[in-house]
């Protein structure tokens, strides 16, 4: 482990920036995707044959190994960010998908009523009382796939793609030589430290955001 703190010391500045990649790279995925994802739970999830099919194809998406999705990717988007960005986002989509259904349907259809009854559209009704009450169930399904991408993203180095990666598969290929394991070991070490602040920090935006009678 000194020689995992002596490189983390040595080499401080490119991994914080490599750190600062990883994570931003991670959340702008998470946030597309769950853009992505509601609108297709919205669409979807007052039909069970839609919302079924949506979950399914969601769900195939994830049977696809990370290193076959990027090299079918590579040679429409070539090398970098943008397929790294691609799978990211591809893989997130089940859990916030799946959540965002849960989550709708959960909602009391009396609540619907009454709110339809005051006056307000179909969109507004949507907005302002069935998201707010699905929106823990969101969060969550967002926490899952911000940390399945942290760890995904290591992977997309392979595509040459921002992040910690590149110092995990550097490590591996010089297996050998002093450097080689403290490279991998922290590259690693950081991806995980990173996974349990950015989880954290989800759990802080529940707190801030849900009301106290659905966090109860």
């Amino acid at each position: 482990m000194d020689n995992v703190w002596n490189y983390f010391t040595d080499h401080r500045r490119q991994l914080l920036f490599d750190s600062y990649q990883h994570v931003s790279a991670v959340v702008q995925s998470v946030v597309l995707a769950t853009l992505i994802a509601v609108a297709i739970g919205v669409l979807t999830y007052r039909n069970a044959t839609a919302s079924s099919l949506a979950n399914s194809l969601s769900s195939a998406i994830l049977t696809i190994p990370s290193f076959a999705l990027l090299g079918l990717l590579i040679p429409i988007f070539h090398l970098g960010v943008t397929p790294s960005v691609i799978a990211l986002v591809l893989y997130s989509l089940l859990p916030i998908i799946r959540n965002t259904i849960v989550g709708l349907t959960a909602v009391d259809p009396a609540l619907v009523d009454a709110a339809r009854g005051t006056g307000m559209s179909r969109i507004q009704t949507l907005w302002r009382v069935e998201m707010r009450l699905a929106w823990p169930s969101v969060l969550a399904g967002m926490r899952v796939s911000s940390t399945m991408a942290m760890g995904i993203l290591a992977i997309a180095a392979y595509a040459k793609g921002p992040g910690l990666g590149n110092l995990i598969f550097s490590g591996l290929a010089r297996i050998g030589s002093p450097t080689a394991i403290p490279m991998a070991l922290t590259g690693t070490i950081l991806i995980v430290v990173l996974a349990l602040v950015l989880d954290a920090i989800y759990q802080v935006i529940g707190r801030l955001t849900t009301s106290k009678g659905l966090a109860a």
